[in-house]
């Protein structure tokens, strides 16, 4: 399959959706049926005006145009800008004011009708040309609405192993620069080579680029394991799904920097789900159940909650609900209330925090309608001389949101009371806050979002909730890319710890929240006080601080990251923090915007001295939080108590320590802080201090018990036995070369093992196959004492992949640097460093300077004892200058392209000798040295000399016409076309038919050979086409 037939079947998925297909040729400026009027224009104008006047019908004419010309002209220089300002007129409708009875009339254009899709133009375009500031580019689909570009399609050939996803993902990155207003008006961008597909927002990076795979929000992947694009076109692109996915599932965060967001196949169906759900549940006789969402943790459950509560709010059923978000920790309510806040372009309202139990029932009691609310679940406490609770509200359409709504203090179960906590004449028993909830809000309508499955044996959460209604686990976000796995090592041993002293803790503790009321502090306080006197001692932190600067550091030197650490209690948090800095006195700066390491904790101007240099206020806080989320920023090791283990994204974190006892979903949320996709990141590694092992085990068991799949954790060992495998295959793939002096033998060993792989069957394949996967592997188990036993000879192996599938002498784009994870994740301790990646220095030879292949250099390469190296550097260079040199020459470019395919398949095929290819190529490096400069010698420039290379191709004419005769027949084509072509004048069969004429008038002028003429004019006309992206 072509390029050009994948592109035809799409369009036939969607013509079969809903769309009208248009060809871009056909309606093109320069059309007979011209859409526009220039190829500068990225809008369909006149059908956008249409569309307006259709959808508008009551709004005057000058308003309607002063609409359009909102659109038109979003007056916002940066693009991201731009584009939320043209979201926002999409999704709210274009401010206007007209006169009407005398009076200035308020109002809103509609751009799209949300509510009846048919009542919209739906249109898909191929080839739809548009001239930037320079260049002339056409993306291969554009799909319009209205008249508005929205979404944009990137094909490649499915058949080319070169034209991948991500090449059509780096075409949408340089469409951005070069055709910038176009994406002034996108909403999704969407690349595939036909058997894979990704789509993302204008700002996403590749790792953001995701699968939707699903139809109908229950089945995955309906078409098939290669059938992701008919996927995506049949389960988002219909008109009915993609406007609602415009309307509420598409973000725009700033935090400093603007960030356009847009949710997952799993958040789209989840939101859809609960909508359903809770529209039932909260009419007249309803269960006020709205069920349970079980997103795994790193898939973007804040964001799924946000676009459920945009969605809700605008749910005509619901009438104008009031949501009431509840955490139970006050750093939790601060994180979501922040992500809520940030997306106020999507929710359209201003949420507001709780500050107190007052303000709660101020916030709450007698209030209509409308509104977002945030609070704690402690703030529906009863005061100390009430029985229960009061009612806030007894409306049906409040509903409330809870977050990880399934920790033990959510609960009906009624508790006796302490002597001491009874106020005189007050109840004796106490019931959870679940019962609170309900009798403040005895009609809302409650719906849970979770990280972690609801237990098997927690009735009071199902009691309240309702069951789950979304489930999305462990494994399919791992398969859907949208989180890493996660690594378990237990650093024990290395302590030198007695088992018994772990076996303090009663069974029942739970961790102590920094911010739980003071009556449950009191209650857990004594609990902990022996295990913390152990897990505190001086010796052992002294232990745990070494322990840990020689992990951490040991594993940025395989994977560059940042790391968290969890203590047990504040002052521990300061002990170990002050023994790491004395073993790296550099890392510490008591200025909170610098370090390397820092502690993050809640605390009080009352607190002990030795905690207050380390209690920071929130605006502090939040710069710390900024700080080390950016992968660029010096602030690498962050020690924490409670806070950041919940609701915290950051994604270049790749390393969780642990040395505080935890369990349940509290342990299950805190591992999941490494699981975020980042980059080339393969896994993050929770290394276990206390002996939680076998807290893991029973939240693994709990986990499959409420049918999840894939495994929380995997033990650092599996990723060694995988590494041990591939080892064994490479060691396999060098026999019979000896290469254990790799501790000295410097490059010349390199050089000679990637000759000894290269003369092998399919050697360069199988090799660099099986070293990326050990590199992958490596990194993830590089810290085990095994791991480093091979470590030398891990990066030995590695630099020899490198040297072998280095594809460009040039310096290598940074998209493809990242890709390429050999590169840098070569050990800085081994004795081969992560820049000796090139061919040149590996074989001792100076790198030229490229188009200058001298007789001296070629004479050295001939000379080299590395004779299968010496064939794969020459025909790197020769495949390098063949693209570079002739870019734009047709003739030259096929001429040495075929030379060169053909000596190597020879090559490869073993029907010549290693000698008599290195000749042939160095024969072939001195013609090519030859025919690049003939441009001088005849007169021409670049583009001259390429079309007579066009019209010298046959030999008849050159020898009937000669040099110079051609040279001007070169040189008035090129003026003449220069001057007759335009965009999309290939595509135009009536003006390549007056431009064939003109060829051949000027070919006949100068007596080219008649039988020739016609196959001249082909390739002259092929030439043009090649330039016409630079001249138009």
């Amino acid at each position: 399959m072509t390029e050009d037939q994948l592109e035809q079947e799409v369009l036939g998925w969607l013509s079969e959706v809903g769309y009208r297909v248009v060809c871009g040729y056909d309606v093109a400026p320069d059309s007979d049926n011209p859409w526009r009027e220039q190829f500068q224009q990225v809008l369909l104008s006149e059908r956008l005006r249409e569309a307006i006047a259709r959808l508008n019908p009551s709004v005057p004419l000058v308003a309607r145009e002063d609409a359009l010309a909102q659109v038109v002209n979003l007056d916002t220089p940066a693009l991201l800008s731009a584009n939320r300002a043209f979201h926002r007129l999409l999704v709210n409708g274009v401010p206007v004011q007209y006169q009407r009875d005398g009076e200035t009339v308020g109002d809103f254009v509609r751009l799209v009708d949300f509510e009846q899709p048919t009542a919209n133009e739906w249109l898909a375009i191929n080839q739809f040309s548009i001239k930037g500031p320079k260049h002339t580019r056409r993306p291969d689909i554009i799909l319009f609405i209205n008249g508005l570009p929205l979404v944009v399609l990137e094909l490649k050939n499915p058949a080319d192993v070169n034209a991948d996803i991500w090449k059509a993902f780096d075409q949408l990155q340089t469409y951005k620069e070069q055709i910038p207003d176009l994406f002034q008006y996108n909403e999704i961008l969407i690349a595939s080579d036909g058997s894979e597909a990704r789509m993302g927002s204008l700002s996403a990076n590749a790792e953001r680029f995701m699968q939707w795979r699903t139809v109908d929000g229950v089945n995955l992947d309906p078409y098939g394991e290669f059938g992701e694009l008919e996927t995506m076109v049949r389960g988002i692109l219909t008109p009915a799904m993609l406007l609602d996915y415009l309307r509420f599932f598409v973000l725009f965060e700033d935090d400093g920097r603007l960030v356009k967001k847009i949710a997952g196949y799993h958040q789209f169906h989840a939101v859809r789900a609960a909508i359903t759900q809770v529209v039932a549940a909260s009419r007249p006789g309803g269960s006020h159940k709205g069920g349970v969402v079980w997103h795994t943790q790193g898939s973007g459950k804040s964001i799924t909650m946000t676009c459920f509560a945009a969605r809700v709010m605008r749910e005509a059923a619901m009438e104008n609900p009031t949501i009431v978000v509840i955490t139970d920790r006050n750093d939790l309510d601060g994180q979501l209330f922040g992500v809520f806040s940030l997306s106020q372009d999507l929710i359209r309202e201003q949420p507001v925090q709780v500050e107190t139990r007052g303000d709660l029932r101020s916030k709450l009691a007698n209030r209509p309608s409308g509104g977002i609310v945030f609070a704690t679940i402690q703030k529906f406490m009863p005061g100390a001389d009430e029985d229960s609770f009061p009612v806030l509200s007894e409306r049906a359409n409040i509903v409330v949101i809870a977050d990880e709504a399934h920790r033990t203090q959510y609960g009906f179960n009624a508790t006796l009371k302490l002597p001491n906590q009874i106020a005189e004449g007050a109840a004796r028993y106490q019931v959870g806050y679940a019962q609170h909830l309900r009798d403040a809000l005895p009609n809302a309508t409650f719906v849970a979002f979770t990280g972690t499955p609801v237990s098997s044996e927690d009735r009071d959460t199902r009691a309240v909730f309702g069951d789950y209604i979304h489930i999305y686990d462990m494994q399919q976000a791992k398969e859907d890319g949208a989180t890493v796995a996660i690594y378990y090592e237990s650093r024990l041993a290395k302590l030198s710890l007695k088992a018994d002293e772990l076996t303090h803790l009663d069974d029942e503790v739970d961790e102590l929240a920094e911010d739980e009321e003071e009556s449950e502090q009191a209650k857990l306080k004594s609990r902990w006080a022996a295990l913390e006197k152990v897990v505190g001692s001086k010796p052992r932190i002294e232990r745990v601080a070494a322990d840990l600067v020689a992990h951490f550091e040991e594993r940025n030197q395989a994977q560059h990251g940042k790391a968290m650490m969890v203590a047990m209690s504040r002052e521990i948090c300061v002990h170990l923090y002050d023994a790491v800095v004395a073993l790296r006195p550099d890392w510490h700066d008591p200025d909170p915007d610098k370090g390397a390491i820092k502690i993050v904790m809640t605390g009080s101007a009352s607190d002990k001295a030795l905690l207050r240099p380390h209690i920071h206020p929130a605006l502090v806080k939040k710069r710390l939080e900024k700080r080390f989320k950016d992968p660029s920023d010096p602030l690498k090791l962050v020690i924490v108590r409670d806070m950041w283990l919940t609701g915290f994204d950051a994604p270049c974190v790749h390393t969780l320590y642990v040395d505080k006892p935890m369990k349940g979903h509290n342990l299950m949320q805190a591992i999941a802080r490494v699981n975020r996709v980042f980059k080339d990141k393969q896994g993050g590694l929770v290394v276990d201090y206390i002996g939680i092992a076998n807290e893991l085990k029973s939240a693994i068991k709990e986990y499959t018990a409420s049918k999840g799949r894939g495994k929380p954790t995997v033990d650092a060992h599996e990723a060694y036995a995988v590494l041990e495998e591939k080892l064994d295959i490479l060691r396999a793939l060098l026999h019979g070369f000896d290469y254990s002096d790799y501790l000295t033998g410097g490059h010349k060993l390199l050089a000679g093992a990637a000759n000894f792989i290269l003369g092998l069957e399919d050697g360069k394949k199988r090799f660099a196959d099986n070293a990326l996967a050990m590199s992958k592997a490596f990194t993830l188990c590089c810290t085990l004492d095994e791991a480093k036993a091979v470590r030398e000879e891990v990066a030995f192996l590695q630099a020899v992949k490198v040297l072998l599938t280095k594809k460009a002498i040039s310096q290598k784009k940074k998209t493809d640097e990242e890709r390429d994870l050999a590169i840098r994740q070569i050990i800085g301790n081994a004795v081969v460093s992560g820049d000796v990646v090139d061919v040149f220095e590996a074989v001792g030879l100076d790198k030229p300077n490229i188009g200058l292949l001298d007789d001296e250099f070629l004479a050295e390469v001939r000379n080299l004892p590395e004779r299968n190296l010496a064939v794969e550097l020459l025909e790197r260079l020769l495949e390098g200058e063949i693209k570079s040199k002739f870019a734009t020459n047709l003739s030259q470019e096929k001429k040495f392209s075929e030379m060169l395919t053909k000596v190597i398949a020879r090559y490869q095929n073993r029907s010549i000798e290693t000698a008599q290819v290195i000749e042939e190529l160095i024969d072939m490096a001195k013609k090519f040295a030859a025919v690049s400069k003939r441009g001088q010698a005849l007169g021409l420039n670049d583009d001259e000399l390429a079309f007579y290379d066009a019209l010298a191709n046959n030999e008849a004419s050159v020898r009937e016409l000669g040099d110079e005769i051609l040279a001007k027949i070169a040189h008035e084509l090129t003026a003449n076309l220069r001057r007759s072509v335009t965009v999309d004048w290939s595509s135009r069969e009536s003006v390549r038919a007056k431009l064939r004429l003109m060829v051949k008038r000027i070919l006949r002028k100068y007596k080219y050979p008649p039988d020739q003429q016609e196959e001249a004019a082909q390739l002259v006309l092929a030439q043009a086409e090649s330039l016409c992206e630079v001249w138009c």
